[in-house]
């Protein structure tokens, strides 16, 4: 599972290892993936957790990440970067630097799981997409491009599987006080001096179109992905679905 240390993949992974699965965690450093397997470790003393260090920004460490994973059930494509961000400033390596992470990632990983998973028959790989895939936002263009190109991907190796029981899904999350929201929530907040809280209600305040009037938490996420990885999902397949509190107005 990719990015899952913390935020959504964390959540994610809790609830795998809650439903007996045995997880591999990934992280950016080792101290990261280190607090990750021991939290999880602590809470299911006896889960089967473990944990590999790689950054997806770099292809070598993917590949080796790749190399020490061996035949993997489950695939959770979770890694991703956001940042705010105006288009004009949006250089070249930036944008490369993004599909590296959120898009690369997936293919590299998919295209390694994928084989398996056909000639035994079942398998499942989920995207954690975003409502930015859809409706892209004007101030993190490229993060809603690349979360686009995510979709298309799910869909096209979706297409692969036909007559198996391997599935391939896409969770459309919607506004979520994931780690990374949160940091950045708290940033603001201290640099305006307006209370936390205030600032998340203003944030959402903001956004006209949620039904849910709040953020999402990780678990919400996690919930849905922990149904698609496993047996009750058997037919749905190929499917981008909406965790997005009712942000998205479009019909998919």
């Amino acid at each position: 599972m990719s990015g899952s240390t913390q935020g959504i993949g964390f959540a994610i992974a809790r609830g795998l290892v809650a439903e007996g699965a045995a997880v591999v965690l990934n992280g950016r450093s080792q101290d990261k993936v280190d607090r990750a397997v021991s939290g999880l470790k602590e809470r299911y003393p006896d889960a089967i957790v473990s944990g590999i260090v790689a950054d997806f920004e770099d292809p070598g460490q993917t590949a080796q990440l790749i190399d020490a994973l061996g035949d993997i059930d489950i695939l959770i494509n979770n890694v991703g970067r956001f940042e705010l961000s105006a288009f004009g400033d949006i250089d070249d390596d930036d944008w490369q630097r993004y599909f590296d992470v959120n898009v690369m990632s997936g293919v590299r990983l998919s295209r390694h799981a994928l084989p398996a998973m056909l000639e035994r028959g079942w398998g499942r790989i989920l995207f954690i997409s975003s409502e930015s895939g859809v409706n892209i936002p004007a101030d993190m263009v490229h993060y809603g491009v690349t979360k686009a190109a995510m979709l298309a991907l799910g869909n096209g190796l979706a297409k692969l599987t036909r007559g198996t029981e391997v599935t391939v899904n896409t969770i459309l999350g919607g506004p979520t006080y994931s780690t990374g929201v949160a940091d950045t929530v708290g940033a603001l907040s201290h640099a305006q001096d307006i209370p936390t809280d205030a600032l998340k209600a203003a944030i959402i305040g903001g956004n006209t179109t949620t039904l849910l009037q709040r953020f999402i938490e990780p678990e919400e996420i996690a919930n849905l992905a922990v149904y698609l990885a496993g047996p009750l999902s058997s037919a749905t397949n190929g499917a981008a679905l909406r965790a997005d509190g009712g942000v998205l107005t479009t019909i998919l």
